[in-house]
């Protein structure tokens, strides 16, 4: 027997676990260019224009997506044991609502 392939291939189905309004009315995978994502989708309110999408989807990386317990926390360097100056750590491309940083 030969092995599907399900590459550039996604299916969603019912969520089952829909608890709130705000949780997606369908869950599912797709697999692009042989990346796992989870897909997440959401039905077209109730009242709302017809020309509004029948489906609204959220795509996310599956290795994106382990559970808080099992995430390592982000690790910066130690400005002060690394030898770097505040000032070096705090700049301003890594905040992006930021003001210019002017020192």
């Amino acid at each position: 027997m030969t092995e599907y392939d399900n590459t550039n291939r996604g299916s969603i189905w019912k969520n089952e676990k829909k608890d709130k309004d705000t949780h997606p009315d369908f869950t599912g995978s797709l697999n692009v260019g042989g990346v796992e994502y989870w897909v997440s989708a959401w039905k077209r309110k109730e009242g709302a224009a017809a020309k509004a999408p029948a489906l609204s989807f959220s795509v996310k990386p599956k290795d994106e997506q382990q559970p808080m317990s099992q995430r390592a926390p982000a690790k910066r360097p130690d400005p002060i044991s690394s030898g770097r100056s505040l000032k070096d750590d705090m700049d301003g491309d890594d905040i992006p609502f930021a003001p210019e940083w002017r020192g």
